[in-house]
């Protein structure tokens, strides 16, 4: 099969029965799948109907009854089990990931491998959610603090990166005792269904320890989401998303006192210092601006480039804009995909406007027309010169525009970087070691993520991911975000003959003998 194209008819029905979802389609289904890449139907697929939420959830919590009490270590074998699925079917997945968010082939296969290292790195914590032994003031006293499974959790996730977010959160919900649903984007739900059965296969061998019910997806509209966030029995809601839908969620979740995971927008920032390497500098600003179509949470978005190293940045960058491969995403040459529908074209034609009314002035940003694929929607990425950071430039908006600012004094630059709403990445490309430190100090940028000579999207599942303000202030992957999925509790043993009180508090006498 020659896979350099984007796949015939034919091809793509391939793909669907290799990773078994070729029976899910019917024409009488309510939930129509389209791939951008020709804003052709892919297929149509069953809803969950809005009064059968209940009952999944009822199913969830039945099924984490029964999880929460396989050893943590066993429960990493299913983890493990998934790894291998997901290694044996990797080409297939990243083909279908492409296939209906229309991101370049490369991307989506590595959508894929953050699905492995998640899964590795999960099966690792599987033997490492420990607690901590406290010295107690009490004499005879034994302070310590375990960690227990939390509850049914729930996982919105969003188009751009259809399978990579809910493996972040499904990898350590399982190894940490939970059971989970999936809600995924309208916009995706092949890849969701695709991962589901994948994980099936893994139950399966894994055997009768893994209950009915530990992992259901549910597809639907945000009414299904709204519901999932309302039900008492979630325990915990990791949602990833716009800030108007994690507002929403926060809202919902917080009113009943449930726990939330928010991974919401990013209105990121590159500061090019007057020492950068302009070499690194440009490849850096190029993938994180337009890789994804510019469709990524981390998306390079604000460029604040030194007065003196300014028209070299632009020229640069204009060169380079200019000759982007835009079009297939199965072709391996290809740069730059098509956006995910027609309202991502309106809504980079309203900032466009927005911006040259507000003074800026635009490179590039037109329609691209693919022969092929007449109906795809396909631009080139913008460049807009801003003479300072206006409203439109404080605003997120999910296109390939990158805002140009120039910048005279360091600290005037990581001002401008930190007066967004949002706070999930931000980056500088300097060889100024002091500027390096100041920038990751707690005087520097108040972002989820600060690198230094890396662009701002892209991020390994070693370290947390999440960000802060208006970005939601959750973390996924790395560190001990697991924490995020089970309850902490204090256990305080006595075992002495007497009770002594904490504090050195006396009262009264002692008990009868």
């Amino acid at each position: 099969m020659n896979w350099t194209k984007q796949p015939e008819m034919t091809d793509r029905r391939e793909i669907l029965a290799d990773l078994g979802i070729l029976a899910n389609f019917d024409d009488r289904h309510p939930l129509v799948a389209y791939s951008p890449i020709d804003s052709g139907v892919i297929g149509r697929v069953a809803t969950l109907p809005d009064d059968e939420v209940g009952e999944c959830v009822r199913r969830s919590v039945a099924a984490f009854q029964r999880w929460r009490q396989v050893p943590a270590p066993r429960r990493g074998e299913l983890v493990r089990l998934l790894g291998g699925e997901l290694r044996e079917h990797k080409e297939a997945l990243g083909r279908l990931v492409t296939l209906e968010t229309g991101k370049i082939l490369q991307e989506g296969l590595g959508e894929v491998q953050e699905m492995i290292d998640i899964c590795d790195l999960a099966v690792g914590l599987s033997r490492q959610l420990h607690g901590l032994t406290i010295a107690s003031e009490r004499p005879g006293h034994a302070l310590r603090e375990s960690w227990h499974p939390l509850g049914p959790t729930v996982v919105i996730t969003a188009f751009n990166f259809p399978v990579a977010v809910w493996s972040w959160n499904a990898a350590l919900a399982l190894v940490c005792g939970n059971s989970i649903i999936w809600k995924p984007s309208e916009k995706t739900p092949l890849t969701a269904l695709a991962v589901q059965g994948l994980l099936g296969r893994a139950i399966q061998e894994f055997g009768s320890e893994a209950p009915v019910g530990l992992s259901q997806t549910v597809l639907g509209g945000s009414e299904v989401g709204a519901a999932l966030a309302a039900d008492s029995d979630v325990r915990l809601v990791s949602a990833t998303g716009s800030t108007a839908m994690g507002r929403a969620v926060g809202e919902v979740v917080a009113k009943r006192f449930g726990r939330s995971i928010l991974e919401l927008g990013g209105n990121n920032a590159m500061i090019v210092s007057q020492s950068a390497d302009i070499d690194l500098a440009v490849s850096a600003t190029v993938f994180a601006a337009v890789g994804t179509a510019g469709q990524r949470c981390t998306t390079l978005r604000r460029l604040i480039v030194h007065q003196d190293r300014y028209d070299e940045v632009l020229s640069r960058l204009q060169a380079a804009y200019s000759c982007l491969p835009i079009g297939d995403p199965f072709d391996p040459e290809t740069l730059v995909g098509p956006l995910i529908d027609s309202g991502a074209r309106r809504n980079m034609d309203s900032a466009m406007e927005g911006a040259v009314t507000e003074g800026g002035r635009v490179f590039g940003g037109e329609r691209v027309p693919i022969e092929e694929y007449p109906n795809g929607i396909y631009v080139r990425p913008a460049l807009i010169e801003m003479p300072s950071q206006t409203p439109i430039v404080c605003e997120e908006t999910f296109a390939p525009i990158l805002y140009v600012l120039r910048y005279r004094h360091f600290r005037d630059a990581i001002a401008i970087n930190n007066a967004v709403a949002h706070g999930l990445s931000s980056s500088l490309i300097t060889e100024n070691l002091r500027e390096a430190e100041l920038f990751t100090s707690s005087s520097g940028s108040d972002c989820g993520l600060a690198n230094v000579n890396a662009g701002p999207s892209g991020a390994e599942i070693g370290g947390a991911f999440g960000g802060e303000k208006q970005t939601g202030g959750g973390r996924e992957s790395g560190s001990d975000s697991w924490k995020g999925y089970m309850r902490r509790q204090t256990n305080t043993i006595n075992f002495s003959d007497s009770l002594t009180l904490a504090q050195g508090i006396t009262f009264g006498t002692e008990a009868p003998k």
